[in-house]
């Protein structure tokens, strides 16, 4: 078993270290603009919904049914707000004061960029924790699927390993935007990969023979409510403000489509009795 749990976690450390790959993309190409970072917010936002609904309450709804699943799923909606209420949360200034401060000179211009890098640092951040809850769940597929055979490991963790660059790119994104700082950007892109890897710790170690699936499903549910929280109360404003709302719409939509192009590669890549 021990060997097992050793190549179950080389393994998991490949394909959650290709979210560190995809804030290499971010950071090699520089910092974006306001309009093309909020239609990367959308697009990212699109990435989060696609996993939230398509993924994680689809699966739960399947397992344990519709009314339990719809349960989780609200339940981690409720959770989510009530912490979102006991977190600072900075705020952009209305439009017109922001007109009136660029009259004033650049120092108003700058507290105003200011303004924008606080918000775009939280999204980042709340974007990071929702990566890497969902990443949990698929380091104890690499390790169910690594007791199956090499083979099957080898396979799934590629697989991860490809639907995970653009993971990283929506966490490194918006935290280079708002700090400048290439490292800042990597680290954190990096750290949510790093879930992976927990994720074979937790199978192997903690819950070795009584992991119950009904309650692991419904947590699953529950972290997709969260996402979903997440991505309509932080990064769909963001992106509507900088990009504005039918653009914005638009990368969201793409965002949605490329993520389920990832999820059906990741599902056919599953043994026929494994799901993520």
């Amino acid at each position: 078993m021990d060997s097992q749990v050793i190549v179950a976690l080389a393994l998991s450390l490949v394909g959650g270290l290709s979210t560190s790959l995809g804030a290499l993309l971010v950071i090699l190409s520089g910092a974006p603009s306001l309009k093309m970072l909020g239609l990367l917010q959308g697009f990212a936002a699109g990435l989060m919904l696609s996993i939230s609904f398509f993924d994680l309450a689809h699966n739960a709804i399947n397992s344990i049914g519709f009314l339990k699943g719809n349960l989780w799923f609200f339940a981690g909606i409720i959770f989510f707000a009530v912490v979102v209420t006991f977190i600072p949360e900075p705020q952009i200034a209305p439009a017109s004061e922001g007109k009136r401060k660029k009259e004033n000179g650049d120092e108003g211009e700058k507290d105003m960029m200011k303004k924008h890098r606080r918000q775009v640092f939280y999204s980042g951040i709340v974007t990071a924790i929702g990566i890497s809850l969902h990443n949990l769940p698929e380091g104890m597929a690499v390790f169910l699927g690594s007791l199956k055979g090499l083979r099957v490991g080898l396979n799934l963790a590629f697989a991860i390993a490809l639907h995970n660059i653009p993971e990283g790119v929506a966490v490194a994104l918006p935290v280079y935007f708002a700090t400048q700082s290439k490292w800042e950007a990597f680290k954190l892109a990096t750290l949510s990969g790093f879930a992976e890897p927990l994720g074979v710790v937790v199978v192997a170690y903690l819950f070795p023979s009584s992991l119950n699936p009904e309650i692991l499903e419904g947590l699953l549910g529950a972290v997709g409510g969260v996402m979903a929280f997440l991505t309509l109360h932080e990064m769909l404003p963001l992106a509507f403000d900088y990009a504005g709302q039918k653009q914005a719409v638009k990368a969201v939509f793409f965002g949605m489509a490329f993520m389920s192009a990832s999820l059906y590669f990741l599902q056919i890549s599953l043994p026929e009795d494994m799901s993520l």
